[in-house]
C-alpha cells in the first residue's frame, strides 16, 4: 500500500507538474495523470501525480495527515 500526499499544482511544464505540499514545491510526472491542470488538487506519491482530487477531498486527507503526525500543512 502507498500513501498518495495531496498538494495543489502550481505550474505545468510539458509533462511535469509544480505541485505545492505545505508550501514545499515538488516536481511531479504527469505520466499516469489525465487532464492536469493548474489549480488543480492531486495525490501525488513516489514523484508521480496518481489522480486529480477534489479541494474537500484534499482538506479532509491533510485534516487526517495532520492529525496522526502533528505536520503543519497547508
Amino acid at each position: 500500500m502507498c500513501l498518495g500526499v495531496p498538494g495543489k499544482v502550481v505550474e505545468l511544464t510539458g509533462e511535469t507538474a509544480k505541485v505545492s505540499i505545505g508550501g514545499v514545491m515538488y516536481d511531479a510526472a504527469l505520466a499516469i495523470a489525465e487532464d492536469i491542470e493548474i489549480g488543480d488538487y492531486v495525490l501525488m506519491h513516489a514523484g508521480f501525480v496518481l489522480e486529480k482530487i477534489s479541494a474537500a477531498e484534499a482538506d479532509e486527507t491533510l485534516e487526517v495527515i495532520r492529525e496522526y503526525t502533528n505536520l503543519k500543512v497547508d
